[in-house]
């Protein structure tokens, strides 16, 4: 089995290679951009390539060459915050590169497996009693990142409908774990925390609107979802990934804080705009079809974090 992993290079491209080396016996080749990515620890079933997944024409000399059995397309610009700063930069990275895998793999002679990674927030703010999220419930995309989250979902379906491509769309909610950027609120805190023991930040954790709970999951579960919607999922579907169950950003916050010795104050940024309070989603259609369910205690995703900021400010 040869699987194709773009965005290699990433947070979840990385846990995924890890995975699929660990509970496969597959070839895998994964795409990095802006910068290649030296293996410290090159191994034989994994190796890399630098490639702009924008230009269509390396694209289809790639997926022609290694001619892949399954797709995992995760490269994207992923921050929906910086996606309003310059909505095309978004917008045309995350369309154009999966038209181009798209296209590609089209004129292959044998299938291939897709799987379009669309995001919770395609569903952008959810009304209350529209709890928990169900793949059923109305897509309202509120940034330039969901717009984009939403066409790429949508594009995988086309292709599905249009040309019998084996296509996979997976709509997973917040996901966590070690290695995450700081830009995103699990690692934020945690980097924050970490900086303060070290001494090299004062005694202060700066946070922004606290009173919302989200949907977590580990990333560490996400991607043996992944490897389950490659393996065992129904072409043409759309699945949820998540926990269930609302965590509260100020609760997490509070567990982070009570796993140091250290005392801080929490100072919270007065501009930051409040949020929609509570979104939580259902995975149940995805585990009736693979018999997925989350297995990490979120506390435990918490202290992994946590003890990976520890390690990166000792360095």
């Amino acid at each position: 089995m040869r699987a194709l992993i773009t965005g290699a290079g990433g947070f979840v491209g990385g846990h995924l290679s890890a995975y699929l080396l660990t509970h496969t016996d597959w070839e895998l080749l994964g795409t990095v951009y802006p910068e290649p990515v030296e293996d410290a620890q090159p191994h034989l079933r994994l190796r890399h390539v630098h490639l702009d997944l924008r230009d269509p024409g390396r694209v289809a000399e790639l997926v022609a060459s290694f001619a892949p059995e399954a797709v995992f397309h995760l490269a994207a610009q992923a921050i929906p915050a910086a996606s309003f700063a310059n909505p095309w930069d978004t917008l045309e990275n995350n369309i154009r590169a999966q038209v181009n895998l798209l296209e590609a793999l089209r004129r292959l002679e044998r299938p291939s497996r897709f799987l379009v990674i669309g995001s919770n927030e395609e569903y952008g703010h959810p009304r209350s009693d529209e709890l928990p999220v169900t793949e059923d419930t109305p897509l309202r995309p509120t940034s330039p990142y969901a717009v984009s989250k939403v066409t790429q979902d949508f594009l995988g379906l086309q292709y599905h409908l249009a040309h019998g491509m084996d296509v996979v769309r997976l709509r997973p909610f917040n996901h966590t774990g070690p290695g995450q950027s700081p830009r995103l609120v699990v690692p934020a805190f945690a980097s924050q925390i970490a900086r303060v023991e070290a001494g090299l930040q004062e005694p202060v954790i700066r946070v922004g609107n606290l009173e919302v709970s989200r949907d977590f999951l580990d990333v560490r579960d996400v991607v043996r979802a992944y490897h389950l919607a490659a393996t065992a999922g129904e072409a043409g579907e759309v699945y949820n990934l998540a926990s269930g169950h609302p965590q509260s950003l100020r609760g997490l916050l509070d567990t982070l804080l009570a796993l140091s010795s250290i005392s801080m104050r929490v100072e919270v940024d007065p501009t930051r705009p409040a949020d929609t309070p509570v979104i939580y989603g259902s995975a149940e259609k995805f585990r009736r079809q693979t018999g997925w369910e989350p297995t990490i205690a979120f506390e435990q995703t918490l202290r992994d974090v946590l003890e990976y900021w520890r390690e990166q400010v000792r360095m």
